[in-house]
């Protein structure tokens, strides 16, 4: 645990070269804006790999940037999704995961990124990527998902949960608009959602997740693209595809995940043709913020052991 000192200065949790690895762009995809930022290897390498980076509900790139951070051998593409983040919502269709999936094979076509793109998904994103790779084989290789969604979110120990939370996302976009707005962007609800998930004793950790959650969590484009993004989240998961995945998956899980428990994660190894699983102690469904070094280490080594 880290010990604050007066006077000391807040820890860097981005290293300096970050920023110097960095571009931002844009591209319009269904007549909407997507914004998305690469991050170039310093240096590139025989080993380099392109890596497409899927983030989970209600965040933005942002949420990846620390792991990222860790992989500067890699180059790193990093889209807000539609409807949150810089990018615009969907135009001509629901945000499902149907769509999002679609959402993928256009940008991948947009960045003219081949079958050996590297697909990462985190949490949500991880449902994405694993959906869209079961209905596109061979599009990429291979495929890592972090605190992946294995096991259905309405049913279990955590059904309750879930339904109180629609029942809060279904409030909210019937509100009226500055009422239900207010609701979900209430600073208590994000910090007491960035509390029950944050698993370090690090107070200076701690206050940096918290200060991510309140800057970035509410960044999206409406009321109701955030309700659909919310029911695709509760209404699918990885399990359901998993013997359709037959590329080699890494999943990397946290010990103490309360989202994503453990036993699911190994069931879900378990179902998974070429599927390997690492499990990071400690740590919950924030191992992009808390453990950022262990996971990009195991990525490193899959990849290694995975060639383009």
């Amino acid at each position: 645990m880290t010990t604050a000192h007066p006077g000391a200065a807040a820890p860097a949790y981005f290293s300096p070269d970050l920023a110097a690895r960095t571009s931002a762009s844009s591209v319009e995809l269904d007549g909407g804006k997507v914004a998305f930022w690469t991050y170039e290897p310093l240096p590139a390498t025989p080993e380099t790999r392109t890596i497409l980076v899927i983030h989970g509900f209600r965040g933005d790139h942002h949420g990846l940037l620390r792991v990222a951070d860790q992989l500067p051998d890699m180059r790193i593409i990093m889209p807000d999704l539609p409807g949150f983040g810089d990018s615009e919502a969907f135009r001509s269709a629901e945000h499902s995961v149907q769509r999002y999936g679609s959402f993928i094979t256009e940008f991948m076509a947009a960045l003219g990124l081949g079958p050996d793109t590297v697909l990462l998904g985190h949490s949500f994103g991880s449902i994405i990527a694993a959906h869209y790779v079961a209905g596109n084989p061979g599009s990429v290789h291979p495929l890592i998902l972090i605190n992946p969604i294995a096991a259905p979110a309405l049913e279990g120990p955590k059904g309750l949960m879930t339904r109180l939370a629609v029942l809060y996302y279904r409030l909210s976009a019937r509100l009226p608009r500055p009422v239900g707005l207010a609701l979900l962007r209430n600073p208590l609800i994000v910090r007491v959602m960035s509390e029950t998930m944050a698993k370090t004793g690090d107070r200076d950790l701690r206050r940096f997740i918290h200060g991510q959650h309140h800057t970035y969590f509410s960044a999206f484009a409406s009321r109701e693209s955030l309700l659909e993004s919310f029911t695709a989240s509760v209404t699918s998961h990885v399990a359901e595809v998993a013997p359709r995945l037959t590329l080699p998956v890494l999943l990397i899980a946290g010990e103490k995940d309360e989202i994503a428990v453990l036993g699911d994660q190994r069931r879900l190894a378990a179902l998974l043709p070429d599927g390997e699983l690492q499990v990071i102690p400690g740590v919950g469904h924030l191992i992009h913020y808390e453990t950022p070094e262990p996971a990009a280490a195991f990525i490193r080594s899959f990849l290694k052991d995975h060639p383009a």
